[in-house]
């Protein structure tokens, strides 16, 4: 194995963690990479702590001997933020894992970093709550802070940036930090929980979340619509937010994705552009959302309504939208898939993607388009033949018009994946000046450059 860290610093951190310590190359491949195409870069080794005392221990060795630390929760981000582009300790924290309170009366809990998204809810089950932020994978909670996701219900309920309360976190020196309280707002000094939320694990390790939850809506209401034309799909989203319409869920999928659905997940939807739709709160509301949306629907050509009203079927209905990753790579098996994100204006959104759209058609590559349309946010996930090299030069040429095209909007590069290394060079463009603020905090907070070095800010 080639180390680029000594026996003594190894010994160090034995001493930490005893035997839940591993440089076996297996273990440290596993940790090098996420889902995305980007190229992995295993660490020198990877630690599992059980404690927060332990994760401060751990960085304030690393931060003694300046070596990088790099945070991991599930691997499932798509924009290579736990590659380890210059080595270092990977602190796995998929063993802090105890849901350490539930607060029902005020509506919110107490986790730590590993805990996931789906062992929450399940937890919550009988409470009458739940959390409601969702992306695709079974991600840790974590992780989701630290790359501030969103997921399906973000245009109802918002994303990690909305229901995170406070957390505790390691700073780069080992200090352990308590951000903000469980009181619902505070104007009491600089907002360092949020500062953190969407770093990366560039600034500081997240060990424990305080969450905001919500209560399970009296009823709920699924329906899938299919369009003939792309477009009239798009307006329909757009009207139905003008409209305010209360919506918990509003997801596109073009006729790519679709077919890919179908073929992947068992089911038998039209392949035509498509609005997978959630209404949730009392039955009276329920109605008179679904009501809305039909007409609005109607004025824009959908087709009829097809209901999933059973937890079962809901379910499997958006478990469908979840696996859109896995389904649209299973489209040519043995291609690589690159994976974006942005998020525009919703006035801007029918142009945004029917624009992208034309320039899939004369890329000749296949992209299946998907979107938490709701909130402005779509994504494609452009497949590349690996032995084309011509394929991955037409993937980024596709990439970085949709990219450019987002910022001329007034949006941004990344709706929910965050930066990592896919979207590096695009920081400066979206941020202008602000970058140059971003730099100092990363100076001031983490002076030797230990924490997930290479990602969010380019050196």
């Amino acid at each position: 194995m080639d180390m680029r860290i000594g026996a003594d610093f190894l010994d160090e951190l034995k001493a930490i963690v005893g035997e839940r310590l591993s440089t076996a190359s297996a273990v440290r491949e596993h940790h090098g990479h996420d889902e995305s195409f980007h190229p992995p870069h295993p660490p020198d080794v990877v630690v599992f702590p059980n404690t927060t005392e332990e994760v401060s221990a751990i960085v304030t060795a690393c931060f003694r001997h300046r070596v990088p630390v790099i945070p991991f929760g599930t691997g499932t981000g798509i924009e290579g933020q736990v590659t380890a582009v210059e080595g270092g300790v990977c602190i796995d924290l998929s063993r802090m894992d105890r849901i350490l309170a539930v607060h029902s009366a005020d509506m919110d809990c107490v986790v730590e970093a590993g805990v996931t998204r789906k062992r929450l809810n399940e937890h919550l089950r009988d409470t009458g709550l739940f959390f409601p932020v969702d992306p695709g994978a079974d991600a840790s909670l974590g992780g989701m802070a630290a790359t501030r996701a969103s997921g399906t219900n973000a245009v109802r309920y918002g994303t990690m940036r909305d229901n995170v309360l406070a957390l505790t976190a390691v700073m780069a020196d080992g200090t352990v930090i308590h951000t903000g309280r469980r009181a619902r707002k505070s104007s009491t000094g600089y907002d360092v929980t949020h500062l953190l939320i969407g770093s990366e694990g560039t600034l500081g390790v997240i060990t424990e979340l305080t969450l905001r939850l919500h209560p399970v809506p009296e009823a709920i209401a699924a329906a899938v619509v299919s369009f003939t034309a792309l477009g009239d799909a798009v307006d329909t989203v757009v009207a139905t937010i003008q409209s305010a319409v209360p919506i918990a869920r509003i997801e596109l999928l073009d006729e790519v994705q679709m077919d890919a659905v179908n073929r992947y997940s068992g089911t038998d939807y039209p392949p035509r552009p498509t609005l997978f739709l959630e209404f949730n709160g009392t039955t009276a509301s329920v109605q008179e959302q679904t009501k809305i949306v039909k007409a609005i629907s109607a004025d824009h050509g959908g087709g009829d309504f097809h209901w999933a009203l059973r937890p079962e079927e809901r379910n499997r209905l958006w478990q469908a939208r979840h696996d859109a990753y896995y389904a649209a790579k299973a489209l040519k098996p043995g291609f690589d898939g690159w994976t974006t994100d942005i998020c525009v204006p919703i006035s801007r959104l029918t142009a945004c993607i029917m624009e992208t759209k034309r320039e899939i058609e004369e890329s000749g590559l296949t992209a299946p388009l998907v979107g938490h349309v709701g909130v402005g946010n779509f994504h494609l996930i452009i497949l590349t033949d690996p032995d084309k090299t011509d394929d991955m030069g037409k993937a980024r040429r596709l990439h970085e018009r949709l990219v450019r095209r987002a910022l001329d909007m007034e949006g941004t590069c990344s709706g929910e994946h965050g930066i990592g290394l896919g979207k590096l060079a695009f920081m400066a463009a979206e941020h202008g000046p602000a970058l140059d603020v971003m730099r100092a905090v990363k100076r001031a907070l983490d002076p030797k450059r230990i924490m997930n070095p290479g990602k969010i800010i380019a050196d």
